[in-house]
């Protein structure tokens, strides 16, 4: 079955305009301040665009020629040649068009997977002239009611599948079928229910373990904005979405999960609420992005610098990239997340590596406010070969967290506790929009143990809680050559403390 052209995405960019004026200007986090100290150890290309094409990218992915897919808010597909060239000049072919906000793309066995906001679709080139001729509906299981309800695609997964997350009607209500649930819709059209409670999310992918993660913002039952995992049969935490329960597509999943309460913990209510899924990785709202978007594992093999295997993830608001670890802790998923480039040029929506080891970002400034105020850019970053000093990963251990870094560390500051302050807190569980950090502790380091290499410190902690977003200050550190750390904070979601 050929896909149906959908026109709708002229009106749904008209809808977005009018509705950001209609609201007051929101208010962005302050700068990091460190993006000169960045670009000493990854630049930032842009990657020249013809004036005339207005980019909105929604969506990337490399194909296996080294070619960059983009998918386009405005409904395009487009071939990009020479994004990863040392200098940089572009070629770009449009594919395809008549789509709806391609937000999310995927290539496997010749075709490419658009994740429209009405449809999952496979798009095809039976003929090679470099034009999409065969458009096949995956799947339409859900429905479509307002502009707001966008529908985020992963990649394609080795067994051929693309995960689907789906917002809620302008972010709050439940106008349409299936509006906040996660599905897996199968290379043979299977459209296959995985989670309910999606708020409004802004990316889905593998996290750098394989497993299948989304990005939720900030809003009614989320304090902040979080990766959080894709789990069979969980509940992601906004009740709202639970009328599809009653549907018959729903029916693999076990039935509706119990009304959470408000206001509450997470921890609590996931006591009483065996479905509800924690946050793997909370971002500390506006100080770690304010409205997170697409994420990729670093799988290039050392090209990209030392943090090989980690995610890198977009914000739209703030224009920048973070880092994030995750960890399976006793069955449940949690980690760390971490300050990496900021300065870039418009809001980010979409992230990919390329062939070459660059991470290419791409968005738009259409719709809410954003700190890039470039309308269409297209951007590289690169690593320059030079190591920056800074907290490579956070881990868990029963008795506190061992913190690797990218260099040696100063033997004797390492070993002084003083030189690790930590701070803890959580977020109000409820249905309002978001949440002040609450129920605020201090955690306090008792021993510090580096090691004889000195880019491991084990530390041991008193005062750890569970539930808690532990934020880490390392200021007082330095590194063997004299260096401050690059970025000294990072911030680390306990949902479990492993007993051994």
């Amino acid at each position: 079955m050929s896909a149906r052209p959908i026109v709708r995405h002229g009106a749904a960019a008209l809808g977005a305009t009018l509705f950001a004026a209609a609201l007051p200007a929101q208010e962005l986090g302050a700068a990091w301040g460190t993006a000169g100290a960045e670009a000493e150890y990854y630049r930032l290309v842009d990657l020249p665009i013809p004036p005339e094409l207005a980019l909105e990218v929604g969506s990337m992915c490399t194909l296996p020629d080294g070619r960059l897919a983009l998918g386009t808010r405005r409904g395009e597909i487009l071939l990009v040649t020479g994004a990863d060239a040392a200098v940089p000049k572009l070629t770009i072919q449009r594919f395809a068009s008549g789509l709806d906000e391609v937000l999310g793309l995927g290539h496997r066995d010749g075709a490419l997977y658009a994740t429209q906001q009405t449809e999952v679709t496979r798009i095809r080139d039976r003929d090679g002239d470099g034009r999409a001729d065969r458009f096949d509906n995956l799947s339409d299981a859900w429905g479509f009611a307002h502009y707001h309800e966008f529908a985020w695609g992963s990649p394609v997964t080795d067994a051929g599948s693309v995960f689907v997350v789906l917002g809620l009607s302008d972010s709050y209500h439940y106008k349409a079928p299936f509006r906040g649930w996660a599905f897996e819709i199968t290379q043979d059209g299977r459209t296959l229910p995985v989670a309910s409670g999606v708020r409004s999310a802004g990316g889905v992918a593998p996290n750098e373990h394989g497993a299948m993660f989304y990005v939720e913002s900030q809003g009614p039952w989320n304090g902040s904005c979080s990766l959080k995992h894709l789990k069979q049969g969980g509940f992601l935490g906004h009740p709202i979405s639970f009328p599809a329960y009653d549907l018959p597509l729903a029916a693999r999943m076990g039935g509706k999960p119990t009304e959470p309460n408000t206001p509450s913990r997470l921890t609590t209510e996931a006591a009483r609420i065996p479905q509800l899924v924690p946050y793997a990785v909370v971002f500390p709202y506006r100080r770690m992005g304010q409205s997170i978007t697409t994420f990729r594992p670093d799988r290039t093999g050392g090209r990209f610098g030392p943090f090989g295997g980690q995610l890198f993830l977009g914000d739209y608001s703030l224009s920048l990239v973070m880092r994030a670890t995750t960890e399976l802790v006793d069955g449940v998923w949690q980690g760390a997340c971490y300050p990496f480039r900021e300065g870039l040029g418009n809001g980010i929506l979409a992230v990919e590596f390329t062939a070459a080891g660059q991470l290419v970002a791409g968005g738009t400034n259409r719709g809410w406010p954003v700190r890039g105020n470039r309308s269409y850019t297209l951007e590289r970053l690169e690593w320059t070969g030079r190591t920056p000093f800074e907290i490579e990963r956070i881990r868990i251990q029963p008795d506190g967290f061992v913190l690797d870094f990218t260099a040696p560390v100063d033997a004797a500051r390492a070993a002084d506790p003083a030189s690790y302050r930590l701070g803890a807190f959580t977020h109000i569980y409820q249905e309002h929009y978001g949440s002040p950090e609450v129920d605020r502790t201090t955690p306090r380091v008792v021993r510090a143990e580096p090691t004889a290499a000195g880019r491991r410190v084990r530390l041991v902690v008193d005062g750890m809680v569970r539930g808690h977003v532990h934020e880490f200050d390392l200021r007082p550190l330095r590194a063997a050559d004299g260096r401050a750390l690059l970025h000294a904070d990072a911030y680390y979601t306990v949902n479990v403390i492993p007993t051994k």
